[in-house]
């Protein structure tokens, strides 16, 4: 989006998060681009990584934000080329008021967010949504791959009380509405579950899923699932973020592969393990294409090295033996 040499300020909204800790350690490794992160508390231990990161020192600014205080967002953003809008808010415990707890403040969040870009004039917004926008529609042609024309039914999750897809997909809706009406030049990226290495020092919940699969403790769903690296998610954001022509939402997702397959190919590789054997049968996941972000440029990794480094940092945080 920029000239070259010439620096460019980006704004990565949620820092400290699994993706986004990997997004402003790829921008710092591009000398061109000084980074501000929006943390709630830029002092916290757990932030430590990202002040670790090459580059930081000099090029990597933690700011206190919460997505629904507007006046927070506002000053983080001020003087920022490019805005990456990662954070999303996130419930600790189930909720009796879904509308108040979970809908409204991923919307207004998002909303804030968004209007802060125009106020200052950001050239381009980046939204990380997710294949949660995508899936559960009901009238979708059976057994076609899902592309960027397919967005998931809100009215058929209200009736399921699907709250998740529900406030992913009326977030990204509601960027697109305000793009329209703004100007504000708005592209959203789609990921199914990410998974790889860790930066942060916690266990986040798709991490949590592969660590189940390893230590077989817990019964696990055996259905066909979708995964991309967080590196590749990473990448395509910054690739969107960086090419002119790009325009309205890009599905990233790499790999659909049956979680036992996923299982025995870890067994292959760390046979020591004692892994998942209980299963349980449900119905698997839709397939997605990701042609649009692929006809980019777009490459992705194989599987066997996302998990290969995944369990390689998980047993260097700790978090399996």
């Amino acid at each position: 989006m920029e000239a070259a040499g010439r620096t460019t300020t980006a704004c990565v909204t949620g820092a400290g998060g699994f993706v986004a800790s990997w997004l402003v350690k790829l921008l710092l490794s591009r000398s061109r681009y000084t980074v501000r992160g929006t943390v709630r508390d830029p002092g916290n231990a757990k932030n430590a990584h990202l002040a670790a990161l090459d580059g930081a020192g000099e090029r990597l600014r933690l700011l206190k934000a919460e997505l629904l205080d507007y006046g927070s967002m506002a000053a983080a953003i001020a003087g920022c080329d490019v805005v990456f809008h990662v954070a999303c808010p996130v419930l600790d415990a189930p909720t009796p008021d879904p509308e108040a707890e979970i809908l409204a403040p991923a919307v207004t969040g998002s909303i804030n967010v968004l209007k802060a870009c125009s106020e200052a004039k950001v050239k381009r917004v980046v939204v990380v949504s997710s294949v949660s926008a995508v899936m559960v529609n009901p009238n979708w042609p059976r057994g076609k791959v899902m592309d960027e024309d397919c967005w998931t039914d809100v009215d058929y999750c209200r009736t399921t009380q699907n709250w998740y897809c529900l406030a992913k997909t009326l977030a990204e809706r509601e960027a697109f509405a305000y793009a329209k009406t703004s100007g504000l030049d708005v592209v959203t990226v789609c990921p199914s579950l990410v998974i790889g290495p860790l930066l942060q020092p916690t266990v986040n919940a798709s991490t949590a899923i592969i660590v189940d699969y390893l230590k077989g403790e817990r019964e696990v769903e055996n259905k066909t699932r979708n995964f991309v690296d967080v590196r590749d998610v990473v990448d395509a954001l910054v690739l969107v973020c960086e090419t002119p022509e790009v325009s309205g939402r890009y599905i990233c997702s790499s790999y659909s592969w049956k979680v036992s397959d996923v299982i025995g190919l870890l067994k292959s590789m760390y046979p020591t393990y004692k892994f998942a054997n209980k299963f349980v049968q449900v119905s698997d996941e839709p397939s997605y294409s990701s042609q649009k972000l692929e006809m980019l440029g777009w490459k992705i990794k194989p599987l066997e090295e996302t998990l290969r480094d995944s369990v390689e940092s998980y047993k260097a945080a700790g978090f399996l033996d």
